[in-house]
C-alpha cells in the first residue's frame, strides 16, 4: 500500500529462514481485513510502500534448525501475531503482550517468514484442497477476534448481548456469543444481507437504526434497561458511544475493532453507571485451540463471511470491494 487508496502487486524477493526458530510457510489462503481499511482511508502517501496482510493459513516450507512442533509438509494456521508461547504473559494466555513477539503485516503474498514458530503455527489435519479452507482462514483473526470479544466481556448462559457492526468480526461475535450460550444477542447492522447471515448465527435481534435512534431501539427490546455486555467490533467513535448507550449498568463494554481515536468518553459515563471496559487484540493461541475442533466437526462454518473470492493479482480490487461494501470479506487465493 502506497497511499490511501493505493494498493500495488509487485514482485518481492522469497523470505528466507532468519532465525533458528523460524518456519516458511506457503500461503494456501489469505484475505483482506476490516482494519486493512483503515489505513485504505487514511494511509499518506509514500515512496516505498508497506506491506499488507495479517491473516494466513499454508503449508509449511522449510524450519530453523530450533523448531520441533511443525515440519515441512504440515499445514499450519497462524494468528495475526507471532509470540514465544513460554514468556510470562504467553503463560497466562495474553499472547500478544509477548514480550518477544509481534503482530503480521505481510500476509497477502505468496510466503510468509513465521518467527518464534513453535509458539505460533497451530497444526491442522487437512489438505490444501480441503472444503473447510475458509473457515479455517477466520481462525487467523475475525472469528478468534469475535471469541475474544464475548470471551472478555464474560459472555456466558443467559448473558444479554449487543454486538455493534455487521462487519465479519462483528458476525462472527455473534456466533462466538451464541456458541458461549447467550440468551439474547443483539445485532446492530444495518446491511440487510450481513444481519441475515447474523440472525443465521444466532442473533435474536437486529437493529438498523444507528445514533440515540438505534439506542433506543435497543433499549426497548431489553426492558429499558440495556445488555449486560456489548461487543464493540467497528473502532469509531461514534460505535464506542453506541456502546455506552446500550450497555446496562453494571456492565461490560468490550472493544476489538481497532480504535481509530484517542479520546473516548471514560469518566463519569463509565465510573457512575459501573462499567467495565475491555477488549484489545484477540490472537491469542489457546482460542485456535480450542475454537478448531468445532470448525473440524462442522458445528460451526464462519468461514460463511466471506462473500468474493479474488487472485492474488486482483488483491487491489478485493480493496475496492469491501471499501464499496460490494463484499462482506474477500479471500485471497495466492
Amino acid at each position: 500500500m502506497y497511499g490511501a487508496g493505493d494498493v500495488r502487486v509487485e514482485k518481492l524477493p522469497d523470505p528466507t529462514l532468519q532465525d533458528a526458530t523460524d518456519a516458511l510457510v506457503r500461503v494456501v489462503r489469505t484475505c483482506v481485513c476490516g482494519s486493512d481499511l483503515h489505513p485504505y482511508h487514511s494511509l499518506p502517501a509514500t515512496a516505498q510502500g508497506r506491506q499488507m496482510g495479517h491473516e494466513f493459513i499454508g503449508v509449511v516450507e522449510d524450519v530453523g534448525s530450533e523448531v520441533t512442533t511443525v515440519r515441512p509438509g504440515d499445514f499450519v494456521i497462524a494468528p495475526f501475531a507471532w509470540f514465544d508461547g513460554t514468556c510470562e504473559f504467553c503463560r497466562e494466555g495474553l499472547n500478544t503482550s509477548c514480550l518477544h513477539g509481534g503482530f503480521f503485516s505481510e500476509a497477502q503474498a505468496e510466503a510468509v517468514r513465521v518467527p518464534l514458530a513453535d509458539g505460533t503455527l497451530v497444526k491442522a489435519p487437512v489438505g490444501e484442497d480441503s472444503a473447510l479452507l475458509p473457515s479455517l482462514l477466520t481462525l487467523s483473526d475475525v472469528l478468534i477476534t469475535g471469541h475474544h470479544a464475548a470471551v472478555t466481556a464474560g459472555v456466558g448462559e443467559r448473558t444479554s448481548v449487543t454486538v455493534i457492526g455487521d462487519g465479519a468480526v462483528g458476525l462472527l461475535a455473534v456466533m462466538a456469543a451464541r456458541r458461549l450460550g447467550a440468551e439474547q444477542i443483539v445485532l446492530m447492522g444495518r446491511h440487510k444481507v450481513r444481519t441475515d447471515l447474523g440472525r443465521e448465527f444466532g442473533a435474536t435481534d437486529v437493529v438498523a437504526e444507528r445514533g440515540e435512534e438505534g439506542i433506543e431501539k435497543v433499549r426497548e427490546l431489553t426492558g429499558g434497561q440495556g445488555t449486560s455486555t456489548v461487543l464493540e467490533c467497528v473502532g469509531h467513535l461514534p460505535a464506542y458511544e453506541q456502546a455506552l448507550g446500550v450497555v446496562r449498568s453494571g456492565g461490560v463494554i468490550s472493544r476489538v475493532g481497532v480504535p481509530q481515536y484517542e479520546q473516548a468518553p471514560a469518566g463519569p459515563a463509565l465510573f457512575r453507571r459501573n462499567l467495565t471496559l475491555t477488549g484489545g487484540p484477540g490472537a491469542q493461541r489457546r482460542y485456535v485451540e480450542e475454537l478448531l475442533p468445532d470448525v473440524l466437526e462442522g458445528r460451526i462454518e464462519p468461514g460463511r463471511v466471506f462473500d468474493r473470492t479474488v487472485g492474488l493479482d486482483e488483491t487491489p480490487e478485493g480493496y475496492r470491494a469491501m471499501d464499496r461494501r460490494e463484499a462482506l470479506k474477500v479471500l485471497v487465493r495466492p
